[in-house]
């Protein structure tokens, strides 16, 4: 089962009707109080095992596992409604991609960006794009490194953009794009990296055979696109494991 908002929502109402059509009936015949602590307990279990069994994301299991019990949480601690809706907001502006997309907000660590300067370097000067750019931790230290190559980071969340943007000040070599990746011209750059989630890949890929140039070079942090076979496998030494997919057009 593909992780669309939409399931996730159905796996969760499933938790809540399991539980509560066992729970309600038992608690009323015997006239007791619901346990709310309890029952938020058992649908946070149930959520969890349901998303494991549909092979949901690592980050969705722990949503599952832990919205109820914090639900209930919330609501024994009377919290004023404004700081939900501020969290909410704030969710939105950083994690936009995770919503539209699928795509949670992932940043490329040291080790990577090293590894991607030293592939750069061997190609020459060239133009790189950045799919979900993020904070610009990739952009920006390469731009850095090879100052005659030139960089485009697109990302879509609001609040990430800002802070990759006001990190990118001061680069000629960088644009820094607040727009869907999904509306980047891949054809225009010699090498597209991307750090995303399995979700995407394929789409992606399909976007990268259409556009992409012959000779031109596509880089997936971790995530390989499935059912194809890379050119290359870029081991980057550093914990987690953050394998280079590389695929030459």
């Amino acid at each position: 089962m593909s992780p669309t908002p939409k399931r996730q929502f159905a796996l969760q109402g499933a938790a809540v009707i399991l539980v509560l059509s066992i729970a309600w009936p038992y608690f009323g015949w015997s006239a007791e109080t619901m346990p709310w602590l309890e029952t938020s307990l058992a649908i946070g279990g149930v959520a969890l095992i349901f998303a494991t069994l549909s092979r949901q994301p690592w980050w969705w299991r722990v949503i599952h596992g832990g919205f109820m019990p914090l639900v209930w949480l919330t609501h024994s601690l009377a919290i004023d409604p404004m700081w939900f809706l501020a969290a909410f907001i704030l969710l939105l502006l950083v994690y936009r991609g995770a919503l539209s997309g699928q795509v949670p907000l992932y940043l490329s660590n040291k080790e990577t960006v090293a590894t991607l300067a030293e592939l750069l370097a061997e190609r020459g000067d060239c133009r790189f794009l950045d799919l979900g750019a993020g904070l610009g931790s990739t952009t920006v230290p390469l731009a850095d490194a090879l100052p005659e190559s030139h960089f485009t980071g697109y990302e879509n969340a609001p609040l990430t953009w800002l802070v990759g943007r006001f990190f990118s000040l001061g680069h000629a070599n960088i644009r820094w794009r607040w727009e869907d990746m999904w509306r980047a011209d891949l054809g225009e750059y010699d090498v597209v990296y991307a750090f995303l989630s399995p979700a995407p890949m394929a789409r992606l890929w399909a976007k990268v055979e259409t556009e992409m140039a012959p000779g031109s070079l596509f880089i997936s942090n971790s995530f390989p696109v499935p059912g194809v076979v890379p050119s290359a496998v870029i081991e980057v030494d550093c914990t987690p494991a953050r394998p280079l997919y590389c695929y030459q057009r």
